[in-house]
């Protein structure tokens, strides 16, 4: 399944004044990453994974539609999924996606890397 691209669009309206905004496709989905850390990505499973502080993932699950994100089975601490239902207001998303976007600019941005493949020096036989 695709991410929905109208979800993408809303996400990016409210975070279009971020410094140091990338978008990334990844998962399936597309992401959005403050100084290089991801804070929310419209997901390919539908609806939206959101990048909190691991301290509140309890608390945000338990008084929240949000439930922890799983990766092979295994729950992600500090990661939630938010179903599209749960986004349909600007409201409902503007909330989330801030959640996210704080906990990311509390992060040190990550060093950008040269992504071109490394070249390494053949020997040469004389």
């Amino acid at each position: 399944m695709a991410y929905d691209e109208d979800l993408a669009d809303r996400i990016r309206a409210l975070v279009a004044d971020e410094s140091a905004l990338t978008e990334q496709k990844m998962f399936g989905g597309l992401a959005f990453l403050i100084g290089g850390n991801m804070a929310v990505a419209a997901s390919g499973q539908g609806g939206m994974m959101v990048r909190v502080d691991p301290a509140e993932s309890d608390t945000l699950v338990a008084s929240t539609p949000a439930r922890p994100m799983e990766m092979r089975g295994k729950p992600m601490q500090g990661w939630l999924r938010v179903d599209a239902q749960d986004l349909r207001t600007r409201r409902q998303l503007a909330k989330w996606v801030g959640l996210g976007t704080s906990y990311a600019r509390s992060l040190a941005p990550k060093r950008q890397t040269d992504k071109r493949p490394s070249r390494r020096r053949l020997a040469t036989w004389d």
